[in-house]
């Protein structure tokens, strides 16, 4: 068993890279009041940091912040040998494991295993027990704006809300979208349903709208509604139809004595296609 020590807690160095940024205050009050009861039942995990007196924080760190809270001038740890990097990298693993980060920092979390130590999703995944495809879906919530994500966690929205925004390719749309769901309270499936109907709308292109007259009888009955009026008014005119397999040829004749100039011949043709 690994020798436990009481280490001062001003000695105690947080750790860089832990992947956790926010400590809820009543959670860490009711973790200091436990404290102050019982102790701390868990030692915090150490590094020696050069050969110094002082300690760098592996895991644990929320245990030293509630230790502090509750005026401990010690805790109990546990010193393990490991450089800086692997230090780093159990506090991320450590931390997601524990299932208590939000999913913005457990994203982060994974993704600066893959960007300053190179691990690659493969090995995160066995590490965690978790599927690439899993993993590659926390990395796109990363894809968000800062502000957006921000306004996520503030106003506790879940992570399927925020899947669900990465839909929407511009900042605009999302905070349109995002002041919608808090108004109306909306929740996954009614998000969901609401980026459907907007990415949808934009999605179908802008048509010009073309009256097409497929009965060809409507064309016909207007002229011989025209003849039958220049006939009713006095105008002796005339006219003949002529129909074949491609097209509908009306001829019409006017008197000029009755226009008082002359009028050409006029053929109008009407395509029956």
């Amino acid at each position: 068993m690994d020798k436990i020590i009481q280490i001062p807690t001003e000695k105690l160095l947080p750790n860089p890279y832990q992947p956790r940024k926010q400590f809820k205050s009543e959670e860490m009050l009711s973790l200091s009041e436990s404290i102050k009861e019982n102790g701390v039942l868990q030692p915090l995990l150490c590094r020696q940091i050069n050969n110094s007196d002082y300690y760098e924080v592996v895991a644990g760190e929320r245990r030293l912040r509630a230790s502090i809270l509750a005026n401990c001038q010690t805790v109990p740890c546990v010193i393990i040998d490991c450089d800086y990097e692997s230090s780093a990298v159990f506090s991320i693993l450590e931390n997601i494991q524990r299932s208590d980060l939000d999913f913005f920092e457990e994203a982060q979390a994974i993704s600066q295993l893959i960007n300053h130590f190179g691990m690659t999703q493969e090995e995160i995944g066995k590490k965690l027990g978790k599927s690439q495809s899993a993993l590659s879906n926390k990395l796109r919530l990363l894809k968000l704006p800062v502000d957006v994500r921000y306004f996520i966690e503030k106003e506790g929205l879940t992570e399927r809300h925020a899947r669900a925004l990465l839909r929407l390719s511009k900042e605009k749309d999302m905070w349109t979208t995002l002041k919608i769901i808090k108004d109306r309270h909306l929740n996954v499936e009614q998000t969901e349903a609401y980026i459907d109907s907007i990415t949808e709308k934009k999605a179908k292109p802008k048509r010009n709208v073309v009256r097409i007259f497929k009965d060809v009888r409507i064309f016909v009955n207007t002229f011989n509604k025209a003849i039958q009026t220049m006939k009713d008014a006095g105008i002796d005119a005339e006219s003949d139809k002529t129909e074949t397999d491609d097209y509908i040829e009306f001829r019409v004749r006017i008197p000029k004595d009755n226009q008082g100039k002359p009028i050409k011949d006029t053929e109008m043709c009407t395509n029956s296609a």
